[in-house]
């Protein structure tokens, strides 16, 4: 069984998030859940801005040391976190590359991917990848407004094949612990990211019923418009 086909039917949560409130990249308080995506986002999306921008390769390094590395590093510049626009810039040509983008949209989509056909998988794709753009950046923004004072811990990973999972827990300074997972698989000489796991529930699964209530009302241009 291929990486792919493995994870087509991965179960996740219900729990749905109100994905058409990030599209200004604004998002609002909308509970701890919501919340704690936002601080996984804003991690990950430094921490591999830290460990690409200097040009080295993600397959010298195993995933967990990768992501304590790069992390352990942010956590002490995240206070120093430039303007939107510079962040935008920076999620687009540093950190985005990291990601299977096509891999996210489809297990995003759910099965109403293998409907839609090749143009309108490159608009979905694209549509998603702006959508996660602005998320980022705008948890990016907050993080320089919150401050410092968190701490990292990565536990080993182990992969299996082509895949692998880094499971890290983020202490606040309110002593609040936060669970991220990131589902990695090995792409093009390098470890990319198609999904990520906070406290139990995946980002793209959590977009998915958001999806599925677009395609349902509008079909698959629905969607690729609501995008």
């Amino acid at each position: 069984m291929t990486a792919t086909s493995a994870r087509s039917d991965r179960p996740g949560s219900s729990c749905c998030i109100p994905w058409q409130r990030y599209q200004s990249g604004i998002p609002g308080e909308h509970g701890p859940m919501t919340s704690n995506l936002l601080q996984a986002l804003r991690v990950l999306a430094i921490g591999f801005l830290t460990a690409f921008a200097g040009g080295a390769p993600a397959a010298t390094e195993a995933p967990d040391v990768l992501v304590k590395r790069t992390v352990e590093e942010v956590l002490q510049a995240i206070q120093q976190t430039p303007e939107r626009a510079a962040l935008h810039r920076i999620a687009e040509q540093k950190v985005l590359p990291n990601f299977d983008f096509r891999e996210m949209t489809r297990l995003a989509v759910g099965t109403n991917w293998r409907k839609a056909s090749p143009e309108q998988q490159a608009a979905l794709e694209g549509g998603f990848r702006k959508l996660l753009v602005n998320v980022y950046t705008t948890a990016l923004t907050k993080s320089g407004q919150k401050g410092g004072g968190r701490t990292l811990e990565v536990k080993p990973a182990a992969a299996k094949g082509d895949e692998t999972v880094v499971k890290t827990v983020i202490k606040e300074p309110d002593g609040q612990r936060v669970a991220i997972d990131y589902r990695m698989a090995s792409r093009d000489g390098g470890w990319k990211v198609y999904d990520v796991v906070v406290e139990g529930v995946s980002l793209v699964t959590s977009y998915r019923s958001s999806f599925e209530s677009e395609v349902s009302k509008g079909g698959v241009d629905g969607l690729i418009k609501a995008l």
